[in-house]
């Protein structure tokens, strides 16, 4: 499984609608792509803005170029991206997907 990793940034009063939209959009796109096996987005104060990390994870680069095409490192923006987005990294980042750990059981 391959980890597809991308930052952006936003003014700290858009990030509340920028969530919407991802939810509305970008989740949807990455979702529906056959080889798709989970998208997530993270977010954090980072000084007057907003900062975004989205991970999507995927089955092979096969399906991510299903998703993204033939340059699969460059990242994949949508029409409304340019409202929200005050610095954006033009490209992404793959990582082979090693393993998720747990943690203890909770107590009973």
């Amino acid at each position: 499984m391959i980890a597809r990793i991308w930052r952006g940034w936003t003014r700290r009063e858009d990030a509340d609608a920028y969530v919407h939209y991802m939810e509305e959009v970008a989740a949807p796109d990455s979702l529906g792509t056959p080889g798709n096996r989970g998208f997530s987005v993270l977010h954090r104060p980072d000084g007057d803005r907003e900062e975004f990390l989205t991970v999507s994870l995927w089955d092979s680069l096969d399906s991510i170029r299903a998703f993204a095409g033939d340059e699969i490192d460059k990242a994949v923006f949508y029409p409304e991206d340019d409202r929200y987005l005050v610095d954006r990294e033009l490209n992404v980042s793959h990582y082979e997907y090693v393993f998720t750990g747990r943690g203890p059981a909770p107590a009973a």
